[in-house]
């Protein structure tokens, strides 16, 4: 059993369990975001006594933060005790083009040199970083969502707002991969 769990599943099994997560998730007329969560944490802390956003009722979004605890504990599980322990392999072109950013791939996820704790010690990385979600942050209120809300419930429901803000979500994506980050790296 366990050699099936650190076997590489194949792609389209994640597909298909997104597709009955989202047939779930319409029939009990829900909506996903990961970033929807953010909301509702700060609402269960009482942020809506100050702030009206943040003035709703958030009970109703505890079934989304039971998902958002089940996302951080899997992939807890999966890291630590459903890993075989071999390095991510990557394109040898990719690793060059990391190389060339002065990034030394060290065959994890996140590089420990862009996102370990010796990164806080750095005041430009810190920067970088604490940029980059307050980028993120304020891209996912503006567009109305995050990536997920919109590429997964959003599409599945053929919203038109969403189709634009995945389309403007890859052209971002494209566009700092390619002209901005080189030039802050």
């Amino acid at each position: 059993m366990i050699d099936f769990l650190l076997a590489p599943w194949p792609w389209y099994f994640s597909g298909l369990m997104i597709a009955l997560i989202m047939l779930s998730l319409f029939y009990f007329g829900k909506t996903f975001g990961f970033s929807s969560n953010f909301r509702t944490i700060c609402a269960a802390c009482g942020a809506g006594k100050k702030t009206k956003f943040f003035d709703f009722d958030w009970k109703s979004q505890q079934w989304n933060l039971l998902f958002l605890a089940g996302s951080v504990l899997g992939g807890y599980i999966s890291a630590n005790f459903l890993s075989d322990g071999q390095a991510l392999q990557l394109a040898e072109t990719t690793v060059a083009d990391l190389k060339a950013l002065g990034i030394q791939f060290d065959g994890k996820m996140n590089p420990m040199q862009l996102f370990g704790l010796e990164t806080l010690g750095q005041p430009a990385r810190f920067i970088r970083l604490l940029g980059g979600g307050l980028l993120v942050g304020f891209g996912s209120r503006y567009a109305g969502g995050c990536t997920s809300g919109h590429a997964i419930t959003g599409l599945s429901s053929l919203q038109w707002p969403s189709l634009v803000a995945v389309i403007g979500f890859f052209i971002g994506g494209l566009t700092m991969t390619h002209l901005i980050f080189p030039l802050i790296f």
